[in-house]
């Protein structure tokens, strides 16, 4: 069954593309849900006249973020966390420390578009994320887990 995403799905794809799923999982989650709609021919129509007067804001949007991924392409942070002697870190880092101290420098990022390749950060050490600023557009950053 074909469907046209309503939102980006990390493991299906992005917002407003038509993908080709099982019937039953559209059937009873993504539609149900408002994930997806089902794409018939009126849909498309839709679709195809939505995406083309969206084309123009899309490339400024694209723009921006390449631009932005230029200025955060040196960027290197600095994250204090309480631990111990041996380097453990009481708790662990993830990506709301990582949004804030993004923030500090002057980039405001949602910590959903950071992604850390660990799980979870339980030592102190050096680390990279991954940012995504557009569907195209993704940049990593390095940072290093301090004690505080």
């Amino acid at each position: 069954m074909e469907i046209i995403l309503k939102q980006d799905i990390n493991t299906l794809g992005h917002k407003d593309d038509i993908v080709t799923v099982k019937d039953g999982y559209a059937r009873n989650y993504l539609i149900p849900k408002g994930y997806a709609i089902n794409a018939t021919p009126s849909a498309r129509k839709m679709h195809a006249e939505t995406m083309r007067q969206r084309a123009h804001k899309e490339a400024k949007i694209r723009e921006e973020a390449v631009e932005m991924a230029g200025k955060l392409e040196g960027i290197f942070l600095e994250i204090g966390a309480k631990a111990s002697t041996k380097g453990k870190i009481f708790g662990s880092v993830n990506t709301i420390q990582i949004s804030e101290a993004l923030a500090e420098k002057g980039f405001k990022i949602d910590r959903k578009n950071i992604l850390i390749k660990q799980d979870l950060i339980k030592e102190i050490g050096k680390y990279t994320a991954t940012v995504k600023l557009h569907r195209d557009v993704k940049v990593e950053i390095s940072f290093e887990i301090k004690a505080e």
